[in-house]
């Protein structure tokens, strides 16, 4: 057999019992009242710095809406160095802005227009708002962890394909004070998973109807 193909099967094998040894965790967030929160960022770093740093396995790019003069979604989540793309799908323009401390800027985007993508080099949150709607917001979480997810409506981030091993976890959610760090948690991921609740100090809906010049 010769060198390449025997390079071949032995790259193929490392990636079937990487794949082998991949486990899905499963984090649960309420609020403080125990109803599942939506809309809430969780991210996990593997609890050894003795390993080397697996790669992110968070997306590079997202895409943020504006229809009915609301930015969709409400969360986004991305890795550091990573952009975000706003696109404007309503009948009017919209002026789109932060003053956030990791990614200021300010920009028009007309009715049917894509806007240039936004780059987030230093980890962090950033609300963003329009300056001629002020009950628009929207909040981008740059990560440098390698693994995270956002929350569904039943309150479950799942995230995929994460090694077994212990691993130090935070969860954030914008009806937080603005300041406030995520709530850490620790969690074990075994072979048949990981699993791990975590309840916030704050209250469902509360994201939305938050006074919107607090967040900046």
């Amino acid at each position: 057999m010769s060198e390449r193909i025997w390079l071949g099967f032995f790259t193929a094998l490392t990636l079937a019992c990487r794949t082998a040894l991949a486990s899905t965790a499963q984090i649960e967030v309420t609020d403080a009242g125990g109803r599942p929160l939506s809309e809430t960022v969780v991210v996990l770093s593997p609890e050894s710095s003795a390993a080397p740093a697996p790669a992110s396995a968070l997306p590079a790019e997202s895409i943020i809406d504006q229809r009915h003069e609301t930015f969709l979604p409400l969360v986004t989540l991305i890795r550091e160095g990573g952009h975000v793309i706003f696109t404007n799908n309503d009948a009017t323009m919209h002026q789109v802005y932060s003053f956030s401390d990791i990614r200021q800027f300010a920009f028009e985007i007309d009715e049917g227009q894509r806007s240039q993508p936004v780059t987030f080099e230093k980890p962090g949150v950033a609300a963003i708002g329009c300056n001629i709607h002020d009950q628009m917001i929207t909040y981008v979480y740059v990560a440098s962890q390698p693994f995270g997810a956002v929350s569904d409506r039943s309150g479950h981030a799942t995230i995929v394909n994460v090694a077994e091993g212990r691993y130090r976890g935070s969860a954030w959610h914008p009806g937080l004070a603005p300041g406030t760090p995520g709530r850490a948690f620790e969690l074990v991921v075994t072979a048949t998973g990981g699993r791990a609740r975590v309840v916030l100090p704050v209250v469902v809906g509360s994201a939305r109807t938050a006074k919107h010049m607090q967040m900046y």
